[in-house]
């Protein structure tokens, strides 16, 4: 009887498309769905075009060598997909998952093709370690080229697991980090591997939780219930973005704003707080903002919307979180998101209502002066067009950090109550006058004296003043707001986009 090789393939190749007992009953335990079932959600049905099937398919127990990698069309678009099977030795790494893994980036690099990383990985297989940690193809070129793909297409990634060791750089390097909330988990040493080594004891979830690192770390981005809306998310976030560097990003059908920008919508009065989503929803159209790390430093607001179906960015100060005060976090955050829509052609709105950069020694001695830079290299590198709007005020740095008259926007609008100035009017007035105003005895005479001079200070920043002195393009009324944007947007679609020539710049990481 001869070797039957057609049953031979077909069983190595069965192998890989449904899991083991053990491993689906392990998936169903923690509410997982199958990596094939993830690539489902992810391609137009009938689309995905698999690499790689039969890796290691000698090897019992190993089928695909722990990772699906192809291609296939989202919403009609081609892109890349990387895909950690945790049913196969916890999704660990041999030298075949290495090879498919390196070979899905040199094919994003040479077609520029964006690929969206589906994580879920306990890391490098220690006894493959020769094979696949130090060479020239080795796991180290994994992220040599992705550092190469970044801002060249987008790269998402899905955090359905732990994301461990070396791998836990892959999301780093990722344009978004989308985290299933009691399964993804991301750290460099294991809560054992810390308890042995530096003697700390600590959970899996205060190490590297998904919770803590949307919030406190700001390795990840957003957070998802499940696995299918990890991968909603995903695509949602690519809806905004083109497939590569190259190209305009998508354009959809006009829709109109959710409410209207009325003249109430923004409180005159300073020291009140209001929500900035609120003047968001009154210029972006219905239902389209995706917002970016809202649960990291979210006294800034960072997110995606369409503009009569084009794709924008905003960044906007929350005066309802820490008085819209920007903090190392925040400056950071702004940075990198800048840095995206710069590199993917998404047009930027500033909205700007912010008292400035904190101060104090805490502050201080987290470096806020080089993370402040980080924000402002980021705003003045980017040259896509870029429309700054003055909400309410704009104080010392704050205005620009958020794209003030001196960083070139295409347009800088105020609303008519808005402010600009080195600081408040308290401060200044208590910085310039203090030992004048301490030496009056008679308190009704001091009140009147700081109530002349504050008078004189807002005379000097008021913004008529600034339009009439051409510090700023134009005061537009709230209702007249969002057709302005689309107005000034659209007149600088076809700006130059080169900034300056170098090799790159030094940013003050």
């Amino acid at each position: 009887m001869g070797h039957d090789h057609y049953a031979e393939v077909d069983a190595a190749r069965k192998a890989t498309e449904v899991p083991s007992d053990a491993g689906a009953a392990k998936l169903a335990q923690q509410g997982k769905l199958y990596v094939r079932d993830r690539i489902d959600l992810l391609f137009d049905a009938g689309t995905f075009v698999e690499d790689g099937q039969l890796a290691n398919a000698l090897s019992t127990g190993l089928p695909a060598d722990g990772v699906v990698t192809g291609r296939g069309l989202v919403e009609g678009r081609p892109a890349l997909v990387v895909a950690n099977d945790p049913t196969v030795k916890a999704g660990s790494w041999g030298a075949r998952t290495v090879e498919k893994i390196v070979r899905v980036t040199e094919t994003a690099l040479r077609d520029e093709l964006p690929v969206f990383w589906f994580i879920d990985s306990a890391g490098a297989r220690i006894t493959d370690q020769v094979d696949l940690f130090p060479g020239r193809r080795g796991a180290g070129r994994i992220f040599h080229n992705q550092v190469a793909l970044s801002g060249r297409v987008p790269q998402i990634c899905c955090l359905f697991g732990p994301s461990a060791a070396g791998g836990a750089y892959i999301p780093s390097f990722c344009d978004i980090v989308v985290m299933v909330e009691g399964n993804a988990s991301m750290y460099l040493g294991s809560p054992r591997m810390a308890e042995m080594v530096v003697g700390e004891k600590v959970t899996l979830e205060e190490m590297g939780g998904a919770r803590m690192h949307a919030t406190v770390s700001g390795c990840g981005d957003n957070l998802a219930a499940d696995d299918a809306e990890a991968i909603e998310q995903a695509k949602a976030f690519f809806s905004y973005l083109p497939g590569s560097w190259r190209q305009p990003p998508p354009s959809y059908a006009a829709g109109g704003a959710v409410r209207e920008f009325t003249r109430d919508l923004v409180p005159a009065e300073e020291s009140v707080g209001y929500d900035i989503h609120d003047v968001i929803d009154a210029i972006i159209d219905e239902d389209s903002f995706f917002e970016v790390k809202p649960l990291f430093a979210a006294e800034l607001v960072t997110g995606f919307g369409l503009l009569e179906g084009q794709p924008v960015g905003v960044v906007a100060n929350q005066p309802a979180v820490k008085g819209g005060v920007l903090f190392t976090d925040s400056a950071d955050k702004a940075a990198r998101f800048i840095w995206l829509c710069d590199a993917f052609n998404v047009p930027l709105i500033y909205l700007a209502d912010v008292p400035g950069f904190m101060i104090g020694s805490s502050v201080e001695r987290e470096g806020i002066i080089r993370h402040g830079a980080k924000m402002i290299t980021a705003v003045a590198e980017a040259t896509v067009p870029t429309v700054s709007v003055i909400v309410r005020k704009a104080y010392g740095a704050g205005l620009y950090a958020m794209c003030g008259p001196g960083f070139g926007p295409d347009a800088c609008l105020a609303l008519p109550t808005a402010k600009i100035a080195v600081m408040g009017p308290e401060a200044a007035i208590n910085a310039v006058y203090f030992n004048k105003i301490a030496a009056i005895e008679d308190e009704a005479e001091r009140a009147s004296y700081v109530a002349g001079l504050r008078l004189e200070y807002e005379a000097d920043i008021d913004i008529l003043r600034l339009a009439s002195d051409l510090v700023i393009d134009a005061i537009v009324a709230p209702e007249e707001l969002r057709g302005q944007l689309v107005a000034r947007l659209a007149a600088a679609a076809g700006k130059d986009r080169r900034f300056t020539e170098r090799r790159h710049g030094v940013p003050p990481v």
